[in-house]
């Protein structure tokens, strides 16, 4: 009898320890969030490869996973399907998923120009500007993507109709390249390092430049937020504490960029996005990083820039009412403590050095 209820006890111990590691376990794998990255070796999304780098999603106590995957819609797909948790891609996305009545919020904005460049092949020196892209192939990373959407733009500011250019996802980095190798595109929109590549080898040269805030001002009429933290806004009112967890490790990255060298930043990136070539890798993240934000937070101008483009060609965004102020949101930006100040900005010594 006693052995019997030996057995019992040993038994129904067992079978607590197996319910409790079965929770901790279900507990551990509700806590990882994943987010996939539109190429997490384009530097126009360095801030998540860079802050898995600095440690800084450990540090808020986070289990971060990046997934990479080549274009930003494909990215979009998996956030609506419920296999990641979050993108880092195009804040445009919220925009245009409104519009087809999904609703994703950027809650931390990393850029404020899409750091792209439309590329025309060496072959084809008859592309002088947008105007010159009927009867031709253009190439985007993906149809849907955020490239797609800037380059169907230009082509209908330019007074090109639907159908009279061709766009077709060729991805970036090594595909692109090939693809405009072998002419299967005559121009293409592509990011950095991809772009400072082609120049290098002079198999294409830059029609139109958006890697700074000025260059984006003159090519899209206004600020254009690009890179971004999205997630649909039903995770984010559900995982308040994560969300703001996320923002506070990402802000503190954009700070890190804001306040180091380039060459500072490449030593923390992973040494096969340099492609061979890092001293180009550092040339051309020193000419644009200052398209990133300091702090995250979306320009006042960028979202009505961002409806201004979609609208002009999508048949998605034309003419429906889009609330704009529920595709984004600094709630959590904001809260972000340990503001950095730029000492060298309060004072300053020039008058009194030059008293003679």
């Amino acid at each position: 009898m006693r052995s019997s209820r030996s057995l019992f006890h040993t038994v129904a111990f067992s079978a607590l320890l197996a319910a409790a590691s079965f929770a901790t376990s279900a507990a551990h794998a509700a806590d990882k969030i994943t987010i996939m990255v539109g190429g997490y070796e384009k530097q126009i999304y360095l801030p998540a490869k860079l802050a898995e780098s600095l440690g800084y999603f450990k540090d808020e106590g986070l289990d971060v996973e990046l997934l990479n995957e080549a274009a930003g819609v494909d990215a979009e797909n998996q956030l609506l399907a419920g296999a990641v948790q979050g993108v880092v891609g195009f804040y445009d996305h919220c925009v245009d998923l409104q519009a087809k009545g999904k609703f994703v919020e950027s809650i931390v904005q990393f850029s404020q120009a899409p750091g792209e460049v439309e590329m025309v092949s060496s072959k084809h020196p008859d592309i002088k500007s947008p105007a010159d892209f009927k009867g031709k192939t253009l190439g985007v990373t993906g149809l849907g993507s955020s490239t797609n959407f800037l380059t169907l733009f230009m082509a209908s500011k330019a007074g090109l109709k639907p159908g009279d250019v061709v766009t077709v996802p060729v991805g970036a980095g090594g595909t692109f390249i090939a693809a405009m190798q072998q002419d299967q595109i005559q121009a293409g929109m592509t990011t950095e390092p991809t772009i400072s590549r082609m120049i290098k080898t002079g198999e294409a040269s830059v029609l139109v430049d958006m890697r700074t805030v000025e260059s984006t001002r003159q090519a899209l009429g206004g600020t254009y937020p690009a890179a971004s933290l999205y997630m649909e806004a039903s995770w984010i009112d559900a995982h308040k504490e994560e969300a703001q967890k996320l923002a506070n490790a990402f802000v503190k990255t954009l700070r890190y960029i804001n306040t180091h060298s380039a060459a500072e930043i490449a030593d923390k990136m992973p040494k096969d996005f340099y492609v061979g070539d890092k001293d180009g890798y550092i040339k051309a993240l020193d000419d644009g990083k200052g398209m990133f934000t300091p702090d995250g937070v979306m320009p006042e101008d960028g979202p009505k820039t961002v409806l201004a483009v979609l609208s002009e060609f999508s048949k998605n965004v034309k003419g429906k009412q889009i609330d704009l102020s529920k595709t984004y949101t600094t709630e959590f930006v904001r809260n972000v403590k340990g503001k950095q100040i730029d000492l060298s900005k309060t004072y300053t010594t020039e008058f009194v050095r030059n008293v003679k």
